[in-house]
């Protein structure tokens, strides 16, 4: 059975989400607009600008994400919803140390016209237990 388009764009962002963060979190501003909304573990920030500058203020330089599940759905307006779980490796952890588990949820919407999504809405929490 044939992928669904929104699986496709889930996972093609998914993929281009992660390494743009592991590799040039500024140039994940172009995925973003100024109606976007952002959750860092509780905290609201909102538009492209904001949301980049909170990224790249975070207390780590490095990074490494390994997706270890990922959901998606469509969403009314010919968006898609993508939930992802996985292990976040962060620079100067000890290389026994576990690394830590997130959880993220994008709410991606269409281009008007075409030529791709933005990212309406982001959640980001770590996942203690």
């Amino acid at each position: 059975m044939a992928e669904a388009p929104f699986e496709q764009v889930g996972k093609a962002f998914v993929q281009h989400y992660y390494q743009t963060f592991d590799t040039n979190r500024a140039a994940l501003a172009s995925l973003y607009q100024d109606q976007s909304m952002f959750s860092w573990e509780g905290e609201k920030i909102q538009g492209a600008a904001n949301i980049v500058a909170k990224l790249q203020a975070l207390p780590f330089q490095q990074v490494a994400h390994q997706v270890t599940s990922m959901d998606c759905h469509p969403t009314a307006g010919d968006g898609v919803l993508v939930m992802v779980c996985g292990n976040l490796k962060v620079e100067g952890e000890a290389a026994d140390r576990p690394p830590l588990k997130y959880s993220q949820a994008f709410v991606l919407s269409p281009i008007p016209g075409g030529g791709g999504y933005w990212v309406l809405n982001d959640m980001f929490r770590l996942n203690y237990g």
